[in-house]
């Protein structure tokens, strides 16, 4: 019951590692505040708060927040998981995408960002914001993507430092190819999705993909007590594939 008592907010919650960290969270004593673009989320549970809408638009973020400071009063940890990848080479993306891109995985944390560390209570709260091992490496085809997800380390790193006075802790989880429906899907639509999978597994280290049950520990970690003297800090989940 490490988060005994604990409001979160967790976005991009649908599937995925979203998922698994709103299962996990439960089963450590969270009360859930959840958001996503679908009308309906299947698995949330009757206890969660569910609000759909698009986090790209302050308008929404800002009545997300009124919903929450009514219901819940505070919010304790906020889990910012949502996020959009477009593979494209750089001279082939419009400028459309590419700001689409941006809006998805960075101005839009901004905006919650923005208007949840106001609910946060006085003893202070959690950021942890989901990067990707490609906010930290370049790779062809990914270029917007690795823009925006390193934008979203800096800006985590740069709100750990501004709101440290008040104790609001903000870190960064860094997963890595992660075994979720999205990645399995792009596999399987792959010419040979085995001989595609053996060749994607052996750019990582440890020689596998991550699990969405291994980025949610990392996630909790980083959302409850047992971190408390970490911000500013980026957790790479990645099998190692940020340490070449």
């Amino acid at each position: 019951m490490r988060l005994a008592n604990v409001t979160a907010l967790v976005t991009g919650a649908g599937s995925g590692i979203g998922e698994a960290v709103c299962s996990r969270f439960r089963r450590e004593g969270a009360r859930l505040l959840l958001t996503g673009r679908r009308e309906r989320l299947s698995t949330a549970e009757p206890e969660d708060l569910y609000v759909p809408g698009n986090l790209n638009d302050e308008t929404f973020v800002a009545d997300l927040a009124r919903q929450a400071a009514e219901s819940l009063g505070t919010v304790d940890v906020v889990v910012l998981n949502h996020g959009l990848q477009a593979s494209s080479p750089l001279t082939e993306m419009t400028y459309e995408d590419a700001k689409n891109v941006l809006e998805s995985n960075l101005l839009s944390a901004f905006l919650v960002m923005k208007h949840f560390a106001p609910l946060m209570p006085a003893g202070g709260g959690s950021f942890v914001c989901v990067s990707s091992r490609l906010g930290m490496v370049g790779k062809p085809g990914e270029v917007l993507y690795s823009a925006a997800k390193g934008g979203l380390i800096m800006l985590a790193k740069g709100a750990a430092i501004e709101w440290a006075p008040r104790n609001i802790r903000v870190n960064v989880v860094a997963p890595g190819l992660t075994a979720t429906p999205v990645i399995e899907a792009s596999i399987q639509r792959s010419a040979d999705p085995e001989a595609y999978r053996r060749e994607r597994e052996s750019q990582i280290p440890l020689q596998r993909l991550a699990t969405s049950d291994e980025v949610a520990d990392a996630i909790l970690f980083m959302a409850s007590a047992e971190s408390s003297y970490i911000t500013g800090a980026v957790l790479p989940v990645d099998g190692g594939y940020t340490a070449f």
